[in-house]
């Protein structure tokens, strides 16, 4: 499979995050293509990482199959000969979709991330150990770091289009959003991640916190939407290993913010872009990284061409 920082197909591209190409194909559907770009504190990196857009795109379509009829989402289908059989102008660039694209149902999306901690680790630690809140909200005092809540914590924040996204609490998302629709995604982001936990849990890894996205179908019906519970928009940590009070290994870019906080404490970057080169080493432990945890999750390697 090709590396791939940016995409150029037949159709109008609407959007460019950090990682996703979106372009529109009609008035009812999108195509999400994940190139291998990658991000660390905000920063865009200039070397990608193979493999990765492959595995953000086919374990959330793995996910979403997962999920059945627990909740109603936008994949159509995340197969390359599909999606170019069923958008004629995608015939002939089967290469750049094989893998790392998405066809998907088009809707609004709600501006909010439906974050769910079901353990006390990244901001939402740092926040307590300071403050003992989150979201300036006030949590029990003598909780350990990396330490599992339960019931686990439905923590909202607001998308932000560049920086980071800002914890909300909940009241909040009620003057945004209104009561009901809180309630509801509330509800779906409850019963997404109970259930992905416990098809993680049973193959020895643990999702310690996730975020969510959904929006709002062409009929008014609440999807789920985006990536889900890659190691992009989750915490994946080895159960095997598993010790509260400190923090876990994970599944994700790790190895690359490690080597990011090296070269910002020795002074040769200064947080912001351009980032510096990255070793090849650093490539490829990263790459390692998400096909493992993607090979963890569904049991078989994820296929290269």
């Amino acid at each position: 499979m090709m590396l791939m920082t940016t995409s150029d197909l037949p159709l109008r591209r609407i959007a460019r995050g950090k990682v996703r190409d979106v372009y529109e194909v009609d008035a009812g559907r999108l195509l999400l293509v994940a190139t291998d770009r990658v991000s660390a504190y905000d920063v865009v990196m200039a070397e990608p990482i193979p493999m990765k857009g492959a595995v953000l795109t086919q374990l959330s379509a793995w996910w979403f199959r997962q999920f059945g009829d627990l909740v109603k989402h936008h994949m159509i289908s995340a197969d390359a000969d599909e999606i170019a059989a069923a958008v004629p102008a995608l015939k002939g660039h089967r290469e750049a979709l094989a893998g790392r694209a998405m066809l998907c149902r088009r809707g609004s999306v709600f501006p909010i991330e439906c974050v769910i901690r079901g353990y006390l680790s990244g901001s939402a630690w740092r926040e307590y150990a300071r403050a003992g809140t989150l979201a300036g909200e006030k949590l029990p005092p003598g909780l350990a770091e990396s330490g599992r809540l339960d019931p686990p914590i439905f923590s909202p924040a607001t998308k932000a289009e560049s920086g980071h996204d800002e914890n909300i609490t909940v009241g909040r998302m009620r003057e945004l959003l209104g009561a009901e629709v809180t309630a509801e995604l509330e509800r779906l982001t409850r019963l997404v991640y109970t259930k992905g936990r416990d098809v993680a849990a049973a193959r020895g890894i643990i999702i310690a916190d996730t975020k969510l996205e959904f929006g709002r179908g062409g009929s008014g019906e609440i999807l789920l939407i985006d990536e889900v519970m890659t190691p992009d928009s989750s915490r994946f940590w080895p159960a095997d290993s598993y010790q509260p009070g400190k923090p876990q290994p994970s599944f994700d870019k790790q190895p690359l913010r490690d080597w990011l906080d090296v070269e910002r404490h020795a002074g040769r970057w200064n947080g912001e872009a351009p980032a510096p080169r990255l070793p090849p080493e650093v490539v490829e432990a990263t790459s390692k990284r998400y096909l493992d945890a993607y090979r963890r999750l569904t049991g078989v390697e994820l296929e290269r061409s």
